[in-house]
């Protein structure tokens, strides 16, 4: 399983061609407590770096970007629920949408794990 970030804090696993996707631990983080989380409808298509669905936290609302090119294959209901898993475990239980990935090469569009960690240096 390969995982990849973005530069606006969300992650992508992907495991052959479905991306799991959802936040950063830094991310959440930065968010503070996580009041609500607006996902994706199933079968809905999204764009690279689109709109993938919404966050709220105490602190902020932010939108959530798709980083790959797809189809919503499945969210995670548990997170209408009880947001606050992203807080607890935003890479793992937190995940947000599962895509079906339409064109592995935009992978090279972000980062890896050790390139992530470089950027968060920089902010």
């Amino acid at each position: 399983m390969s995982v990849y970030f973005t530069k606006e804090h969300e992650w992508v696993k992907v495991k052959e061609g479905i991306g799991a996707v959802g936040i950063s631990e830094h991310a959440a983080h930065e968010l503070g407590d996580i009041t609500f989380v607006e996902l994706p409808k199933t079968g809905a298509v999204v764009k690279q770096f689109g709109i993938l669905g919404s966050i709220e936290s105490v602190k902020a609302a932010s939108d959530i970007f798709a980083p790959v090119s797809g189809t919503v294959i499945k969210v995670n209901e548990a997170l209408e629920t009880a947001p606050e898993i992203v807080n607890e475990s935003a890479e793992d239980a937190g995940w947000m949408a599962w895509v079906e990935i339409a064109d592995e090469a935009e992978l090279k569009n972000l980062m890896t794990q050790e390139q992530y960690n470089d950027y968060l240096k920089t902010l």
